[in-house]
């Protein structure tokens, strides 16, 4: 079992307290199976799992605990200066963590990112799928934004695999990553018509 530090833990009285009241503010969002729920402390574990193992060259890594630790600041951050961020992705029904799923802009972004981080113990059962689908969906409807984007490493088989599941269409590099631009679906179906109409 992992040793958590001091800054890991939280402090059971009015600052906790107050952190449970800013993060009931969060959106929550469910799906089929899926809860997306702002992200806790206790998070972190799987957070770190995440950006200290295999995927980490993936991720701008490789991080160590403490890094991690930092880029979980810096996204969380983000609910509070730009009004999205991360979510906590868990099963309806309870059970551990199986990953994260974003709305980020973080520095070198050049619009805000949709990005994905999930457990190896979560892959391959389409919960990732889901989750992204249904930040898309808040994304272009709660917040009223008109396009996202996903920055994915070109050697992310998994990644370049699930953005064009859901519908996502490569649209350059930026920074040495493929951008997948993630659209409203009357502009997906105009977008992949002109695809069409190029191709013929």
């Amino acid at each position: 079992m992992t040793r958590r530090a001091p800054h890991e833990i939280a402090v059971p009285g009015p600052a906790a307290s107050f952190a449970a009241t800013l993060s009931g503010m969060l959106p929550e969002i469910e799906t089929a199976r899926l809860r997306l729920r702002a992200p806790r402390l206790s998070d972190f574990d799987a957070w770190a799992e995440i950006l200290t193992g295999p995927a980490a060259p993936y991720l701008g890594g490789p991080f160590d605990r403490d890094d991690a630790f930092m880029e979980f600041l810096a996204s969380c951050g983000t609910w509070l200066l730009r009004g999205h961020g991360p979510w906590t992705v868990e099963p309806k029904a309870g059970g551990e963590v199986l990953g994260f799923v974003l709305l980020g802009f973080e520095p070198g972004d050049a619009e805000p990112e949709l990005g994905y981080l999930f457990r190896p113990s979560a892959e391959g059962r389409g919960f990732a799928t889901e989750a992204v689908t249904a930040a898309r969906t808040h994304a272009f409807t709660a917040l009223g934004l008109d396009r996202v984007v996903s920055y994915i490493a070109p050697e992310n088989a998994a990644s370049t695999r699930l953005a064009r599941r859901v519908g996502a269409v490569q649209d350059g590099t930026h920074d040495g990553s493929q951008v997948w631009v993630h659209l409203p679906m009357p502009a997906r179906q105009n977008a992949d018509a002109k695809t069409s109409q190029r191709e013929n």
